[in-house]
């Protein structure tokens, strides 16, 4: 075929296809071609169809609007300019006010999970279900909570296996140690789970162990022991890295030291005065039981059944403490069970391997390191049972108090400015300037001289 050839015929299909006339096709009858005759490959490409079976919220909202023919403009004239010297993502005095008094009206409501009643008949299967019921009424509660009262809640455990270790390890237990961050105890702790305790029985015991204590002076450490004594809550301090951090060596040479000196008393000629000494001791422990057992009842009479004590416990000083706390019936005949929940990362497996002396619990910064409750022996007549780390429902005012206590992830924080008001608002001053070497500009001419810095201030004087 020659040239003019080739063109008439590429002239020929570019008028076939895009001829001004009408596109309608017809067959030989001259009636309009019925949409099943219309090719798949070509005419049907040309419609632009795409099957929608799933949406999202903003897609539907769209959708709708394009179906009622209405039209919506962006307005851009509702901007919030916000000022950086101030507390930005802060409540004010009124709204942490309002905050506290809906968390006091809705305080019955934040509870745990229980295990739902059952008995020897019951099979596996029937358990099961009631467990998982049980656990989706309780989830559905607190979405409740959170929905209709716009009450904050920390991220909490939605794993029913969690709360299942939990429910074993509580029934298992003659006393129920719940670890607590000693930064802040009351976040951490669960005021539901020791009311769950006393609902399996009555013969079980609550204990609240601040780790981390050696954070704290011995004036808070005895502000906090006399709060917990006020609200009848026994509580103990602890530091788990203190006991693991002590010098295997030097203790070593400690032993070999007082064994070396009873070495020398027993062989000195002077027994007698080493006998002498040992009866004043005895004399002493006898006096110092009296006088305990004497103030016991006296502070039973007037309604205080314990007063904490704000000594930070040696390993050894722990230990003795978990032989004597509890004296009523055991679970297991003769053997003392003590069962330790807590969050994660407020430092439950380092506690239980300072105890140990050695590592026998695997220790992670991540939560959920620990997946099934363990037991440990650490004497014949005291038993450790640990849970794994359990996030429980707490509230909280802000999503910046989350963040600084470690509840969310760093990397998941979205506004940096909130936190570190938070955190300029919670440390003084002269602290910052001290910890990190740098001076923040005083309050300007007419505001408050003694008002918090804001995180503007301190980013650029540490930038």
């Amino acid at each position: 075929m020659n040239k003019k050839g080739k063109s008439n015929l590429g002239r020929s299909l570019i008028k076939d296809r895009f001829a001004s006339g009408s596109n309608k096709k017809y067959v030989a009858n001259k009636s309009m071609l019925h949409t099943t005759e219309i090719q798949d490959g070509y005419d049907w490409g040309r419609l632009n169809l795409q099957s929608v079976t799933e949406e999202s919220s903003f897609q539907e909202f769209l959708s709708t609007a394009e179906l009622a023919g209405t039209e919506f403009l962006a307005e851009k004239l509702n901007i919030k300019f916000v000022n950086p010297l101030s507390n930005v993502g802060l409540l004010s005095k009124e709204e942490s006010e309002k905050v506290q008094k809906d968390h006091d009206k809705f305080k019955e409501f934040l509870k745990i999970p229980r295990r739902p009643a059952w008995t020897t008949e019951t099979s596996p299967q029937e358990l099961d279900q009631n467990e998982k019921e049980h656990f989706l009424e309780w989830r559905r509660g607190l979405a409740m909570l959170q929905e209709d009262h716009g009450i904050l809640l920390t991220p909490y455990e939605k794993n029913l296996e969690f709360w299942r270790q939990l429910w074993r390890v509580v029934e298992r237990s003659d006393v129920v140690v719940q670890i607590v961050d000693a930064r802040n105890p009351l976040l951490f702790r669960c005021e539901d789970l020791e009311k769950y305790v006393k609902e399996v029985s009555k013969t079980k015991l609550n204990l609240i162990l601040i780790n981390k204590a050696d954070f704290l002076t011995e004036k808070q450490r005895q502000a906090w022991a006399d709060y917990f004594t006020s609200i009848q809550v026994k509580v103990v301090f602890f530091s788990a890295v203190l006991e693991t951090d002590k010098n295997p060596i030097e203790v070593e040479k400690e032993c070999n030291l007082n064994i070396n000196d009873a070495e020398e008393i027993k062989t000195s000629k002077d027994s007698t005065k080493m006998e002498n000494i040992k009866e004043e001791i005895d004399n002493l422990e006898l006096n110092v039981e009296n006088t305990a057992n004497k103030l016991d009842e006296i502070l039973s009479k007037i309604g205080v059944k314990d007063v904490n004590s704000s000594t930070l416990l040696t390993r050894e000083e722990l230990i003795q403490f978990f032989k004597t706390i509890h004296s009523g019936p055991k679970v297991t005949e003769g053997i003392t069970t003590i069962g330790l929940v807590g969050y994660p990362n407020v430092g439950k497996s380092s506690t239980i391997n300072a105890l140990m002396t050695e590592k026998k619990v695997s220790v992670s910064a991540t939560p959920g390191k620990t997946k099934h409750f363990q037991t440990l022996y650490l004497d014949k007549d005291i038993l450790l049972c640990d849970c794994p780390g359990l996030v429980m429902p707490s509230f909280v005012f802000t999503k910046a108090e989350m963040i600084i206590n470690g509840i969310l992830p760093i990397d998941q924080m979205r506004d940096h400015v909130p936190p570190v008001n938070l955190v300029a608002n919670l440390i003084p001053r002269h602290v910052i300037e001290d910890k990190y070497g740098i001076m923040l500009p005083k309050p300007m001419e007419g505001e408050d001289p003694d008002r918090c810095p804001f995180a503007e201030e301190v980013l650029n004087a540490y930038g």
